[in-house]
């Protein structure tokens, strides 16, 4: 192999790798983003793998250089154009890596504006209150006036279910009432529904106990929420 052909294979082996090593700063760089507590200020880690990936991003430039010259100073056609793709493909990935750091940099940017801005809303919040005591008071009483009216609310609406499910039972009450009549009617007429009876009687004392659980149930909901 010719040394134009060593020193070509060599510097693609460093092309490829700082390219890899790129791909794996980009996923720790990423984190910093979504971040669900980012600090106000870039860490020392965070500056630490900005400048790294800056710092990679500018030896592939200046291997790309090189791998470039070597190109032109090659003469033979067939080689040339295998290595101008490899070549234009190195280049293809370094500009997206490029714009992936631009990227990354404008969303952890982003995210630390809106963590920023929200916390210097709480800041002021916090002083107004400390600096006007009665304002704060008024607010503590409303939210707790909110939180009460909550409460009442869910009470209804557990008073509500459960006039819905005891009006249900009625009707399955009256239902069964109606059933039981007829089934009595017939069963002098017909020789062993006595048994028959006594299950359906055994039914209609199981829903009822279920009715007076479910009825005392909302009940003692409805005395807690109050």
């Amino acid at each position: 192999m010719s040394s134009t052909g060593a020193g070509w294979a060599q510097l693609r082996q460093q092309a490829r790798s700082l390219e890899s090593q790129t791909e794996t700063l980009f996923h720790t760089y990423s984190q910093y983003a979504s971040t669900a507590n980012i600090p106000q200020k870039p860490t020392d880690d965070e500056q630490r793998v900005e400048t790294q990936l800056q710092d990679i991003l500018e030896k592939r430039e200046t291997l790309i250089s090189q791998l470039s010259r070597l190109l032109d100073s090659e003469a033979a056609l067939t080689s040339s154009a295998l290595k101008q793709n490899n070549l234009s493909r190195h280049r293809e990935i370094l500009l997206d890596h490029r714009r992936e750091l631009a990227r990354l940099r404008s969303s952890i940017t982003d995210a630390r504006n809106r963590a920023n801005l929200l916390s210097n809303v709480r800041s002021d919040i916090s002083a107004y209150r400390s600096s006007n005591p009665e304002d704060a008071e008024a607010d503590y009483m409303l939210d707790e006036r909110r939180r009460v009216d909550n409460s009442h609310n869910m009470a209804d609406s557990v008073l509500s279910q459960a006039y819905a499910v005891n009006e249900s039972f009625g009707l399955q009450r009256e239902t069964l009432t109606s059933i039981n009549r007829r089934i009595v009617g017939a069963a002098s007429q017909v020789p062993g529904i006595n048994s028959l009876i006594g299950r359906i009687g055994a039914k209609k004392r199981r829903d009822g106990i279920i009715l007076g659980s479910v009825i005392g149930l909302c009940f003692l909901m409805l005395l807690y929420f109050r």
